[in-house]
């Protein structure tokens, strides 16, 4: 990101690049601010450290597990038969009392069991979606087009924080920690975990690993930009695998950003994606950024 300002063209250019290539791409030097990152992942630590009952409270069924805890063994990646090794706290968007995406998205929860919890977590949601937001900036110009194409389709997008813990892997386990997958939305910032465990499965089919240096993010194209780039930038299998025997007995912690669209945006395949050699995959199928969610949310046993 420090190319950011200094060459604009080039930084664009570049990540552009990699997402084609491998739909991923990996940026140092952030900008986030440390001290807010650190404390909200000891908040989640001690949150997830709680007994089960006092967790359950924040636990909202039938929801999508849109805020709040989603338990263990919930979610499952689409089409996979065992359930994901892991368990999750979501925070959304904060909205005004009378706004018109409230009947899309729901109150936060905060648990007062960990004192600086709301204070940690916000803050660290408001910092990762405007620099989500200015890495779209990058995306449009690398696709040619507006540099503020993304702004007005994303200013009050759907957005999730998300914080995962993996718990220690008992020997014999049925599952993964996280089964091969896409990403539902625009684009996944991913704060790098202390354990390591994450792949991509390139173009060839092999499984590459992916281990950011300290100080660096993951990003990742979603499916909703996949569909609306006609597959130009792709949304690539990724999963999380389980521990070697050796680091079998840790937990694992990451914090991805999911950077969603406004959920009354339509996504339709942008024209300049569409050749004869790329013609549209999408025809005929455009669809409303919540309606496209709330089907991926079923697909993956949350709804």
């Amino acid at each position: 990101m420090s190319r950011y300002d200094a060459d604009f063209q080039g930084f664009s250019d570049e990540l552009g690049a990699s997402f084609k290539r491998y739909g991923f791409a990996v940026i140092a030097d952030h900008g986030l601010d440390e001290e807010v990152i650190h404390a909200a992942i000891d908040d989640a630590k001690a949150f997830f450290a709680l007994p089960e009952e006092v967790k359950r409270l924040y636990h909202q069924p039938g929801t999508g597990g849109a805020r709040g805890l989603t338990p263990f063994g919930v979610e499952a990646a689409k089409g996979a038969a065992a359930v994901d090794l892991k368990e999750f706290w979501h925070t959304g968007r904060e909205l005004p009392e009378g706004h018109p995406y409230r009947q899309y998205m729901r109150d936060n929860l905060w648990p007062t069991e960990v004192p600086g919890f709301k204070p940690h977590f916000y803050g660290m949601f408001e910092a990762l979606d405007q620099l989500g937001r200015n890495i779209l900036k990058a995306i449009a110009r690398y696709m040619k087009l507006g540099d503020d194409f993304f702004e007005d389709k994303v200013e009050l997008g759907n957005s999730i924080l998300r914080m995962l813990h993996y718990p220690p892997v008992p020997a014999g386990a049925p599952g993964v920690r996280a089964g091969a997958h896409e990403d539902i939305n625009v684009i996944t910032l991913l704060l790098g975990a202390e354990e390591a465990g994450l792949q991509l499965k390139d173009a060839d089919g092999q499984w590459l690993e992916v281990a950011p240096p300290p100080g660096a993010l993951v990003v990742n194209i979603g499916d909703m930009l996949q569909r609306l780039t006609n597959h130009v930038l792709p949304s690539t299998s990724h999963r999380v695998v389980n521990p070697a025997p050796d680091r079998a007995s840790f937990a694992r912690y990451s914090t991805p950003f999911f950077l969603h669209f406004n959920p009354d945006y339509v996504i339709e395949t942008l024209p300049s994606t569409i050749t004869d050699e790329n013609p549209d995959l999408y025809a005929g199928k455009s669809i409303m950024a919540e309606d496209f969610l709330t089907e991926r949310l079923k697909e993956i046993r949350l709804l």
